[in-house]
């Protein structure tokens, strides 16, 4: 069973510096029935004025993916970590047993684009990590590339959590299918474009709920980019 969650339904927030679409509850905005999926509680679609950021705050027991579109993100932790993450790189931060960070956009005169993910660990007080890799774009295309996952082979980072992450672009005759488990969750959230999940038109910040299916089709892509996860349930 597919359940579209169309853009239009999102939370919203606007702070001047920052414009947010929050697919689940978050901060100062709440909807009982859009708590999250699954272990995935968080989808942000941020959009982060030049020169501004999120300034120190602290997380724990949470694995917190970044994927961005445009501009550059600036990382900086209580771990050491120093990093920008431009567009094509997934990064990862295992909360763990605490850690403090920021995020600003140091692009000049660029907004930065990017979405931020929290997806529920399965294993609570670890010491926080980091990770960073490059996802290259001809690794997407056409196909679904998994980039995060519990075992971080190849392009994905590795996440302390039972569900696994996939990014595709899709144009034209371009399609992938992915196997699912029905007793599982899956989430599918179109980044950009246009694309066919199952049967059902996706347009850009649409997703779709996905239960008791065995298999994911995705076809008749129109400048999509699509973010797929395969979750517990």
């Amino acid at each position: 069973m597919l359940t579209l969650r169309s853009s239009g339904d999102r939370g919203y927030a606007d702070h001047g510096w920052l414009k947010s679409f929050h697919s689940f509850s978050f901060a100062g905005y709440y909807d009982p029935a859009h708590m999250g999926w699954g272990n995935l509680r968080v989808i942000n679609e941020d959009r982060i004025a030049p020169g501004t950021g999120f300034g120190t705050h602290g997380h724990r027991d949470m694995e917190i993916i970044s994927y961005v579109l445009s501009g550059n993100l600036a990382h900086k932790d209580s771990m050491g970590n120093v990093k920008g993450i431009p567009p094509g790189d997934v990064q990862r931060m295992s909360a763990g047993k605490g850690v403090m960070h920021s995020e600003f956009n140091h692009a000049e005169g660029q907004q930065t684009h990017f979405f931020q993910i929290w997806i529920e660990p399965n294993v609570m007080g670890i010491a926080p990590s980091y990770e960073q890799k490059t996802v290259p774009v001809n690794a997407k295309r056409g196909q679904l590339q998994l980039i995060a996952s519990p075992q971080g082979e190849g392009h994905a980072v590795k996440i302390s959590a039972d569900a696994a992450l996939y990014a595709g672009l899709f144009d034209g005759s371009e399609s992938a299918t992915l196997a699912l488990n029905p007793a599982r969750k899956a989430y599918v959230h179109l980044v950009q474009g246009q694309l066919q999940v199952n049967g059902l038109t996706l347009q850009a910040g649409d997703a779709a709920r996905i239960e008791a299916e065995s298999q994911l089709t995705l076809s008749q892509g129109q400048g999509a980019e699509v973010l797929v996860f395969d979750l517990a349930a």
